[in-house]
């Protein structure tokens, strides 16, 4: 059976979103099993130890034998850019993450998110690596894309409004109010946003980081392998300053397990390699507008799984996602045709020299 070459084409020029789809929804089954976790009282910085762990020896032998004949030059230089890399992105950053976690729910902690591609434009700006491009209509409407899907995702989280009652496991508005009140009496408001902020913009610098850092070492999964195997060198010594309880470090066949082997083996050995493929493929901005998905789909599934309940602003929240999120994606894609336009000219006017020298 022959497959069409335009259906070969469209998939070819689709891989990237489709991996960011993918990448989005593990994002979001990661922030609901580490809630579970981390509230059954698991260690935030054990969990980041043994996260780590399993991602270094699930990568480990898929990169040998992968990678194995495409060998790169490893300098004293680049693997300091690495292990500085895994420092930032990896082992602080989750540290924070779980311990924001510990403080705020998974549908919070997937709307905080949210402010990583607003951090990133700007951080990329800041470095040159984006272009406002106001002169050009592309050019702001990833702008106002960001500004839109930013916002959306601070209305889904905040905004809660009437309740939509159409599904008979709802929770009553006054039980959710409660329990909102009693967490906010908590003091928890302040500190799990602040950490989960913190969190965020290392993350945004560690995406900026790999473009530079491929461009001396191209081989994807052998530089995800050697910032995992980094970050569990600097999360156990972290891990063993914060807890020295052994009991605390056991495993058993529950929640726990199921967790660390899930961030460890999907979340860190999978979507690391393919957000570092993606921005490769597109720039880390691109990679980063797709962060609002994880939002939604952890909402969808916490409300069928864990019967939360719908609200009014929830939905207008997940609209003015959808709509930031087209304007963004519009605009970048518009903006890598006019590279390509630009890239072309050169070569289009060296073949009329030629042709005119050769009459």
């Amino acid at each position: 059976m022959m497959i069409s070459p335009r259906l070969v084409n469209a998939y070819e020029s689709n891989k990237p979103y489709l991996a960011m789809l993918l990448v989005q929804t593990i994002y979001a089954g990661m922030a609901l099993l580490s809630k579970a976790s981390i509230s059954s009282g698991m260690n935030p910085s054990i969990f980041v130890v043994y996260r780590q762990a399993f991602a270094t020896f699930s990568l480990a032998p898929i990169a040998y034998f992968m990678e194995r004949n495409n060998v790169f030059k490893l300098s004293y230089t680049l693997l300091w850019k690495i292990f500085f890399s895994s420092l930032i992105g990896i082992t602080i950053t989750s540290n924070l993450y779980y311990s924001a976690l510990n403080h705020t729910s998974a549908t919070f902690a997937a709307a905080s998110n949210n402010l990583v591609p607003a951090i990133t434009f700007v951080i990329a700006l800041i470095l040159r690596m984006e272009r406002m491009h106001i002169g050009e209509f592309h050019g702001w409407a990833k702008l106002i894309g960001a500004i839109i899907s930013v916002s959306g995702a601070l209305v889904f989280a905040f905004v809660k409004g009437p309740t939509l009652n159409f599904m008979p496991w709802y929770a009553s508005h006054s039980e959710v109010a409660s329990t909102t009140n009693q967490t906010s009496s908590n003091g928890e408001f302040i500190k799990g946003p602040f950490t989960m902020l913190c969190a965020n913009t290392l993350w945004s610098c560690w995406s900026i980081m790999q473009a530079p850092i491929m461009k001396e070492y191209p081989a994807k999964l052998s530089l995800v392998t050697l910032q995992c195997l980094f970050s569990v060198i600097q999360a156990t010594v972290w891990a063993i300053a914060m807890e020295r309880k052994l009991s605390s470090w056991k495993l058993g066949w529950d929640i726990n397990l199921l967790s660390v082997a899930y961030c460890g083996i999907i979340v860190t050995a999978l979507t690391y390699w393919l957000q570092l493929w993606s921005i490769q493929k597109r720039g880390p901005v691109f990679t980063a507008m797709f962060t609002p998905l994880a939002l939604i789909i952890t909402a969808v599934v916490s409300m069928f799984v864990w019967k939360e309940t719908l609200y009014v602003g929830s939905v207008c929240g997940a609209v003015l996602l959808a709509g930031g999120l087209y304007c963004v994606l519009w605009g970048k894609s518009k903006e890598m045709d006019v590279k390509l336009s630009d890239q072309q000219k050169p070569e289009e006017d060296i073949t009329l020299e030629s042709i005119k020298t050769q009459e």
